[in-house]
Order: structure tokens, then C-alpha cells, then sequence
């Protein structure tokens, strides 16, 4: 990133700031509705985003509306599918490794 004089490099320009995963909010949701553990424990959560999100092609946009303004419903139920295998492979990736950390425990 260009920076400009006297800017230092933690400030974002005006606008950049809304630059985010599309990925991020779907991956979210999905995992609010398959896991009741994910409503309380913020580190289950993080882990099952962290890895379903590394398994998803980054998609980076400034709005919602600039991604699905061009996509089909086809388009639209392919990336909600992705996101729902994702992150249900993700919960049992988290799992396996809780249970094998639980048997190195003992």
C-alpha cells in the first residue's frame, strides 16, 4: 500500500475500511446454525471460522451488494453449499483434534 506523507502505516485511507471476505458473515451464520457450542464458547467458534474460512477461495469486496449483484441463484446455492460443507467439515476437523488432544492428555 502507497502511503502518503505523514501517513503511517496502521491508518487506513477513508473507504478501505469496509474491505472484507464475503466469505466471512455467510461462514458466520452457517456456523450459528449448526453449532449450540459456537453461542458460547468464542474460541470454538474462531477455530471452526479460522478453518472453514482457509477452505473457502477468498472472495474480497467492499460491499455484499458489489458480489451478488452479478451471480444467479445457481451461483448463490453453489457459495451457500460451499459454505455449509465448509463448515461442516471444519466442526468435525475441531472435534477430531479436542478428542485427540483429550486422549494425549491422559
Amino acid at each position: 500500500m502507497l502511503l502518503t506523507p505523514g501517513q503511517r502505516r496502521y491508518e487506513l485511507p477513508a473507504g478501505v475500511d469496509s474491505i472484507h471476505n464475503y466469505y466471512e458473515h455467510l461462514v458466520l451464520e452457517q456456523i450459528s446454525d449448526s453449532s449450540e457450542r459456537a453461542h458460547h464458547d468464542v474460541d470454538y467458534l474462531a477455530d471452526i471460522a479460522c478453518v472453514a474460512l482457509n477452505r473457502l477461495p477468498p472472495r474480497y469486496i467492499r460491499h455484499n451488494v458489489d458480489m451478488t449483484f452479478f451471480m444467479s441463484a445457481e451461483d448463490i446455492q453453489e457459495i451457500h453449499t460451499k459454505v455449509e460443507n465448509a463448515v461442516k467439515d471444519a466442526i468435525e476437523y475441531v472435534a477430531s483434534r479436542e478428542l485427540e488432544d483429550t486422549a494425549d492428555a491422559e
